[in-house]
C-alpha cells in the first residue's frame, strides 16, 4: 500500500505506507509547534517587507497562524501523520483556512533552516526553564543550610568518618554544584543564540531575505554565518545535554545521599511520608523513593547525549535525516532533569534532620585525628612526623577502646613531650570546625557568607523563597 507524499513532482510512484509511518515524526516534534509558528510568523513579516507577499496576504498569514496556534493550544488541532512533520502539518492547515498564501510562504525556507530555528527557540527557552528549577532546588538547600548552622556532622571521605563539619557547609557544596550547571545552561543559551532562518536547504536562498529582520523578531542575537553549520550541526543540543547530563549526576549524588543517611544505620535524615512508599509486603518500610527514582533517571539523561553524540558522530554536511533524531533525547533530558529538581527541591524542603544522630556520629571514629598532627605542627614538629605520633594515639586508642578524647594526658605525653593539657581544647569538634576560618572552609562566619552569597546570585535571577 503506498501514501501520497507532499513532494510528488519528481515521483513516479506513491511513497510506501510503511515507509512513510517509519519516516514520520510529527509524533514527537509537534511539540515544537509554538516555536514553528514564531518563526512563520517572523518569516511572513519578512517576505512581506521585501515584497514577495502584499500587506493582505500577511495578514491572511497571521490570522491563519494565530487561529491554528490556539487550536493547538486547546488540544482540538488534529495532526496527521501522512504529512510527515510539524511543519508540513502547520503549512497544510494554512493552506486549507487561507489558501495559496499557504503555500506561499515557504518562499525562500527550507525545512531544514526552520527545524533548526525552532530547535535553537526550544533549546534557548528550555535552558531558562530548566535553569529555574535548578535555582529552586539550590535556594532550598540554602534554606535549609540557613536553618541548620549549627548543626555539627561528619565529613567523609572513602565513605569514612573523616573530620568534623558543618551539615550548613556540606548543603551548601551541592548549592555550588547547582550554581555551575546553572551556569552552564546560561553559557549554552548565549552561544545558540544566532538565527539560523534563511540558510536555506543548505546554501541560502536566490531571495533577498532580510535575515536580520527575522533574527531580531525571534530575540536571536544575529543571524548564522555559514549557511551549512546553520543547517547541519547540532552541538547546540549536544552542549544543552552535556549541561543536563551533568545536573542529573549532581542530582543523583544529592540523592545517594539522601537514600544513605535515611538509612537506620545512618539515621541522619528521616524524608516526609509525601515523598516516600511503603512495602506490598513489609508494613514496616519507608522507602526514599523519589530519591532513588531521580538518581535512577540520571542514567537516562547521560544516554540522552550518548544518543545524540553517535547520531552525529557519523554524519558529512550539510544536512541528514537522521537528524530527525535529535528531538527525542533533547525533549526527555529536559523533562526529565527539570521534573527532578522539582521534586527533589519539595523533597529536600520537607525532610528532618536527626541532629543527635549526626553529633554522635561526630564524636566516634576519631574524626580530630588530624587536630592532634595539627597542634604539634604548629609546634613546630615537622608534619609527617606528627601524623605518625597522631596515627600511634589512634592505634592507642583502638587497643584500649576509647576516642582521643577519652585518652589521659599522659598517655599524650608518652607519644610526644609537646602536648599539653590544651591539647583536649583542640579535640572539640566545634573547636575544630571554628579553626578552620578561610575562604571556602566550615568555620561558621565562612559558611554564613557563602550562604548570603549565595542567596543573593540566585534572587538576583528571579528565585526568591
Amino acid at each position: 500500500m503506498a501514501t501520497k507524499t507532499a513532494w510528488g513532482g519528481r515521483f513516479t510512484q506513491e511513497l510506501d505506507a510503511g515507509a512513510a509511518r517509519f519516516l514520520a515524526s510529527v509524533d514527537v516534534d509537534s511539540r515544537l509547534a509554538e516555536e514553528d509558528i514564531a518563526g512563520s510568523l517572523a518569516h511572513a513579516e519578512m517576505l512581506c517587507a521585501i515584497g514577495v507577499l502584499t500587506a493582505q496576504e500577511l495578514v491572511q498569514v497571521q490570522r491563519g497562524l494565530g487561529a491554528i496556534r490556539e487550536e493547538i493550544r486547546a488540544g482540538s488541532f488534529v495532526w496527521d501523520a501522512s504529512k510527515e512533520d510539524v511543519h508540513m502539518n502547520v503549512e497544510a492547515a494554512l493552506t486549507a483556512r487561507e489558501g495559496d498564501v499557504g503555500a506561499r510562504l515557504h518562499t525562500g525556507r527550507s525545512r531544514n533552516d526552520q527545524v533548526a530555528t525552532d530547535m535553537r527557540l526550544f533549546a534557548r527557552r528550555a535552558c531558562a526553564e530548566v535553569g529555574r528549577s535548578l535555582d529552586r532546588l539550590a535556594l532550598t538547600l540554602v534554606g535549609r543550610a540557613e536553618a541548620e548552622i549549627d548543626t555539627l556532622i561528619p565529613a567523609y571521605t572513602h565513605m569514612q568518618r573523616a573530620q568534623p563539619n558543618r551539615l550548613s557547609h556540606h548543603l551548601m557544596a551541592y548549592v555550588e554544584m547547582l550554581g555551575r550547571d546553572r551556569g552552564r545552561l546560561d553559557d549554552a543559551a548565549a552561544r545558540m543564540n544566532e538565527s539560523p532562518l534563511g540558510s536555506g536547504a543548505v546554501c541560502g536562498t536566490t531571495f533577498p531575505l532580510d535575515r536580520e529582520m527575522t533574527s531580531r523578531a525571534l530575540g536571536f542575537d544575529g543571524p548564522s554565518r555559514n549557511s551549512i553549520d546553520a543547517t547541519a550541526d547540532r552541538d547546540f543540543l549536544l552542549e544543552l545535554l552535556a549541561a543536563l547530563a551533568i545536573a542529573a549526576v549532581h542530582m543523583s549524588r544529592l540523592s545517594e545521599e539522601l537514600v544513605l543517611w535515611s538509612t537506620q544505620e545512618f539515621g541522619f535524615v528521616e524524608m516526609a511520608d509525601a515523598h516516600t512508599t511503603g512495602s506490598s509486603m513489609m508494613p514496616q518500610k519507608k522507602n526514599p523513593d523519589v530519591a532513588e527514582v531521580v538518581r535512577g533517571k540520571s542514567g537516562r539523561v547521560i544516554g540522552d547525549l550518548v544518543t545524540l553524540l553517535v547520531i552525529l558522530k557519523g554524519l558529512p554536511l550539510g544536512y541528514n535525516r537522521d537528524l530527525q533524531e535529535d528531538k527525542a533525547p533533547v525533549f526527555d533530558a529536559v523533562d526529565t532533569v527539570r521534573d527532578a529538581a522539582e521534586v527533589l527541591a519539595d523533597a529536600v524542603g520537607a525532610m528532618s534532620f536527626k541532629r543527635d544522630r549526626m553529633r554522635a556520629a561526630l564524636g566516634a571514629g576519631f574524626t580530630v585525628a588530624t587536630e592532634v598532627a595539627d597542634y604539634l605542627a604548629a609546634k613546630g614538629v615537622p608534619f609527617r612526623h606528627a601524623h605518625e605520633v597522631a596515627g600511634r594515639l589512634v592505634g592507642r586508642a583502638l587497643s584500649e577502646g576509647k576516642e582521643l578524647g577519652q585518652l589521659s594526658l599522659e598517655a599524650y605525653r608518652e607519644a610526644h613531650l609537646l602536648f599539653e593539657e590544651d591539647i583536649f581544647h583542640a579535640l572539640d569538634p566545634e573547636v575544630a570546625i571554628e579553626r578552620r576560618d578561610l575562604p571556602g572552609a566550615p568555620a561558621r562566619r565562612r559558611v554564613l557568607a557563602a550562604m548570603a552569597g549565595a542567596r543573593a546570585r540566585i534572587e538576583a535571577r528571579g528565585e526568591s523563597a
